[in-house]
């Protein structure tokens, strides 16, 4: 049954498509991440975390996003398999690396004064702009979605005392909360991530999903 669900999520239409957006979506999530972080308006829930981790341990990011997902992709295994493709595999691997790397260039290129807050809002708006649609982009594709996502999705299949959305604001305001336990950043790109990513993958998927099909 396993080895049937994994070849389904390759026997779509349009493979090639998606896994070329799903490249790109995975990369630009990442740089976007790595800007969230130097400019200091905060970051989404589940890299408030990380980084939190990150700075009391003193393992990279990407290391850390890497064992959180990890150790969350037990249970969406045991409960449903379904949830799991190659965009899961991409986004434990791939987001957190490529945003340590976006982060030291982004030092380097910082000058010793710091950035203005005429930069900072610059990046701020260009690079919340390109994570929405990214991310929109990375769940419209179907192939499969990070463990984080897949949590709260679980959770609310299996309770009808809270809705969906109910499930994953509680989810995200439980993680948020321990990242600015551990000394994370929260600010407006959280509030954005938070309230704006929701709307944004409808408004993304009613132009773009039949592109995929």
């Amino acid at each position: 049954m396993k080895s049937k669900t994994i070849a389904m999520l390759f026997n779509r239409p349009r493979i090639g498509r998606r896994l070329a957006v799903l490249i790109t979506s995975l990369t630009v999530i990442g740089i976007c991440v790595a800007v969230f972080k130097s400019v200091g308006f905060g970051t989404d829930p589940c890299s408030t975390f990380t980084l939190g981790i990150s700075a009391r341990t003193g393992v990279s990011f990407g290391t850390c996003q890497l064992v959180f997902n990890l150790l969350m992709f037990l249970p969406v295994i045991h409960l449903d398999l379904s949830r799991i493709g190659i965009g899961t595999v991409g986004n434990m691997v791939g987001v957190g690396y490529i945003a340590d790397f976006c982060m030291r260039v982004i030092d380097i290129w910082t000058p010793p004064e710091g950035l203005s807050m005429a930069v900072r809002v610059f990046m701020f708006a260009l690079s919340m702009a390109a994570f929405l649609v990214a991310a929109s982009f990375y769940m419209v594709v179907d192939l499969g979605v990070a463990p984080y996502d897949a949590i709260p999705q679980l959770i609310a299949a299996r309770t009808n005392k809270l809705s969906p959305r109910s499930v994953r604001m509680l989810w995200d305001l439980s993680i948020l909360t321990i990242g600015f336990l551990l000394g994370s950043t929260i600010g407006l790109t959280t509030l954005i991530t938070g309230f704006c990513l929701g709307p944004a993958i409808a408004l993304v998927a009613g132009h773009v999903k039949d592109w995929f099909e």
